[in-house]
């Protein structure tokens, strides 16, 4: 990412970008006043990686190095998570948390006006077989030029990584999981135009399989207690969330 400094406008991708890059926890993240703008702006900058960072995240990028480096050298990251709007907020900065789900359903629809080439990666072959019907009903005129499930056998990955490459989709969501999608994404969009941002569980609740909390809960900024209530095997995953919040009030 830049470095950490304040930069406004955008006149060419020759220029810094309009956003901040601060860090929590030693792991960047941009301040800005829209990420969907920023997202904009690094496409016409060329394209490149965007990050959804939640505590979990910043955790999981501390104790690995792969992941670290993943965070690092993206060229958005964007506050995701309620806890990592807090931490901005004890620096000073006031920003509103990101939902990755949200930017990355503006995107599609952006795409879908503008014709953007879309490619999604991950999830089960049955939900992204239900994910393709409903994005082609739901966003008309969405161009879906690739889609590839993520259990594929091992042997055929490099292959589809050439024919997405080939390709050169405006936009990738990778739904393969933390760290695998940002690792994945770090690796293939090199050299690429387009805008690679990796998704998490959005395409099972696109697709129907899982529902998204409730918006009162994330209003109070509790969407972790809903994922647990539906996952209770991710509560040894959600210690890191008062593991994160101590770091951060240690820090002051």
């Amino acid at each position: 990412m830049a470095t950490d400094a304040t930069h406004t406008g955008f006149n060419g991708a020759d220029q810094p970008p309009s956003w901040r890059v601060t860090r929590v926890l030693g792991v960047p993240v941009a301040v800005c006043a829209n990420v969907f703008a920023a997202a904009l702006e690094l496409k016409q900058r060329g394209g490149g990686q965007i990050v959804t960072l939640n505590a979990e995240m910043t955790m999981a990028a501390r104790a690995n190095p792969e992941l670290g480096a993943a965070i690092a050298a993206a060229d958005l990251v964007i506050p995701d998570g309620a806890g990592v709007v807090w931490a901005l907020g004890r620096q000073g900065f006031k920003v509103r948390r990101s939902p990755g789900i949200e930017l990355a359903r503006e995107l599609l629809q952006y795409a879908a006006c503008h014709g953007w080439r879309v490619a999604l990666v991950g999830a089960s072959p049955e939900v992204m077989e239900s994910l393709r019907e409903r994005l082609s009903r739901e966003i008309p005129g969405l161009q879906l030029v690739l889609t590839i499930h993520g259990y594929q056998p091992p042997e055929l990955w490099p292959g589809l990584e050439q024919e997405m490459c080939a390709a050169r989709p405006d936009l990738v969501l990778a739904a393969l999981g933390v760290p695998r999608q940002e690792t994945w994404i770090q690796r293939l969009h090199q050299g690429q135009p387009g805008l690679w941002m990796g998704v998490g569980g959005s395409f099972d609740v696109w697709a129907g399989s899982k529902k998204r909390a409730p918006a009162w809960m994330g209003r109070l900024q509790i969407e972790w207690l809903y994922r647990l209530i539906q996952e209770p095997s991710r509560w040894r995953r959600m210690l890191a969330l008062p593991a994160f919040a101590w770091k951060v009030m240690r820090q002051g």
